[in-house]
């Protein structure tokens, strides 16, 4: 005997071996056979019959049996004729019947008219030429003659049940129209199984097998007197390939946003959130963003109907900003020049950046300040493999006494490193800062430097108005585009798409070294 069908039949399931000796003694037996002579019920029939035709014991073939049979609605057609008979016997004699005429002339209602015209175009018994319905030929030569569907319909009513796969060609398509219809057939599908012994089977039973109880749990008292040790146990296989299991995990983004959080709290950074609807002030206004900008247009801004307007803030600040944004109010700028607008100030958006919260922050709370934010921005964006109307924005902001633009790059050189890329800069323009720069990570897989994020130094017209003397730096990226990074995807809309095969083989934790 080979190892092979030796260790085989020692980790057979007592069930298995059961329906084993039943297939041995008569090669025609079926799950209910099996069942009523082994005492097991069904469900556990085809549990060991599985088990074994994964294992290329047996093969389990399966039968689908359709049986036909007239529900009340078809009886019903039986008696008075299907729709579209009833008008062609009209037509037999008319000829030809006007559209508003119909369900006067057939007795029909105008659903079952309707219907009943789109069976007498489908069958070509009638034809329809502006609004008056005419006989065909065809429709002649069905006066006295059956539909394939008719026919089928008179079979049922006599013979009460046919199974399907006894239909003839002309009965089938037949059965096809009238399945087509709402309620006039009932099937009803018999499904049967049979076994087949396979080669490895007939090895098993050649060899022979006895069929003994097994212990699969011990009790407190077989192992406290010893009767463990006279039991048989069905040996398993450790070195069987464990089911695949999907744990449950974070998605892909939460895990990005999760690690940012922790690497600015590690930083020393607070952290705030800020609110989604935001007034223009502080997502524009605050940032020296001229009101006839062109990013607060409606191609890329939400405004709000409900609530219309939000209120402004401290009127000292308001009445510095608009100076700011007038006359530059001794910033070191002349402003832009135009007659700022309390009432466009107001305006209620969704936020386009969290930028917002930085300024806001500045106002707020008085240096020095470390502070991040990590939430979701809306802007009027089309669809595509790279843009969303709604992604996620993190922020950094750092405002202190002698803070410089080389602080500044030193903490973005120690954010990036924590996120696992080597970075450099390049000069950039913001509306909002100066310095500027643009921060590009290297991939290697790609060979290549992509841009990630923003960032600069506060401009004196953002920062006068707020009453702070000292210098500030901010910095800022998106998620989205970082997981795409992380995640090798080239379809931003992937992040969003629910896509469980997608999900279930990403990693459950990248990491990030803190």
């Amino acid at each position: 005997m080979s190892e092979d069908i030796k260790k085989t039949i020692n980790e057979l399931h007592i069930y298995e071996k059961k329906l084993l000796k039943e297939l041995e003694a008569s090669a025609n037996a079926n799950p209910e056979k099996i069942a009523e002579k082994t005492g097991m019920d069904i469900k556990a029939v085809m549990s060991a019959a599985g088990s074994l035709a994964s294992k290329d014991i047996i093969e389990v073939d399966k039968e689908v049996e359709e049986v036909i049979s007239l529900s009340d609605v078809g009886l019903e057609f039986v008696q008075d004729k299907l729709p579209e008979r009833k008008i062609l016997d009209v037509l037999i004699e008319k000829k030809e019947i006007h559209m508003k005429d119909l369900t006067d002339i057939s007795g029909l209602d105008k659903k079952e008219s309707n219907i009943a015209i789109g069976w007498l175009r489908r069958k070509n018994w009638a034809q329809i030429d502006k609004g008056v319905v005419k006989l065909t030929d065809d429709g002649i030569a069905f006066k006295d003659k059956l539909g394939d569907d008719e026919e089928l319909l008179n079979i049922l009513s006599e013979t009460k049940n046919i199974i399907k796969e006894n239909l003839s060609g002309d009965l089938i398509d037949g059965f096809n129209k009238l399945n087509e219809r709402k309620n006039i057939l009932n099937i009803k599908k018999n499904t049967s199984h049979s076994f087949k012994l396979l080669d490895k089977g007939e090895a098993i039973l050649k060899q022979g097998f006895t069929i003994q109880k097994q212990a699969t749990q011990l009790t407190h008292q077989q192992l406290k007197d010893g009767e463990w040790k006279n039991l048989q146990y069905r040996p398993y296989d450790i070195n069987a390939e464990a089911p695949i299991v999907f744990a449950g995990k974070k998605h892909p983004l939460r895990v990005i946003i999760d690690e940012i959080r922790e690497i600015f709290l590690n930083m020393g950074f607070s952290e705030d959130n800020g609110q989604y609807v935001e007034s223009a002030f502080w997502n524009f206004d605050s940032l020296f963003q001229p009101q006839d900008h062109a990013a607060r247009e409606m191609q890329d801004t939400f405004y709000l109907k409900n609530p219309l307007t939000c209120d402004l803030p401290d009127m000292d600040l308001v009445k510095r900003t608009a100076e700011t944004h007038e006359t530059g109010a001794g910033t070191g700028s002349v402003g832009w020049q135009y007659d700022w607008s309390e009432d466009i100030a107001r305006q209620s958006v969704l936020r386009t950046h969290t930028t917002g919260i930085s300024t806001k922050h500045l106002f707020e709370h008085e240096p020095p300040i470390k502070m991040f934010s990590v939430g979701r921005v809306f802007r009027r964006e089309t669809f595509d493999y790279k843009h969303l109307p709604e992604f996620h924005q993190v922020e950094g902001l750092v405002c202190d006494e002698g803070i410089s633009f080389q602080n500044l790059l030193g903490t973005l050189k120690e954010f990036y490193k924590k996120l696992g890329f080597e970075v450099r800069f390049r000069p950039a323009y913001f509306p909002y800062t100066y310095l500027s720069t643009e921060t590009e990570i290297y991939l290697e897989e790609k060979e290549s430097w992509i841009e990630l994020g923003g960032a600069g130094m506060f401009r004196p017209e953002v920062l006068k108005p707020l009453g702070i003397n000292q210098p500030a730096l901010a910095f800022g990226l998106g998620i989205e585009r970082l997981a795409m990074i992380r995640y090798d995807v080239e379809d931003i809309r992937m992040l969003y798409k629910s896509d469980i095969k997608w999900l279930r083989e990403l990693p459950i934790d990248r990491g990030v070294e803190l």
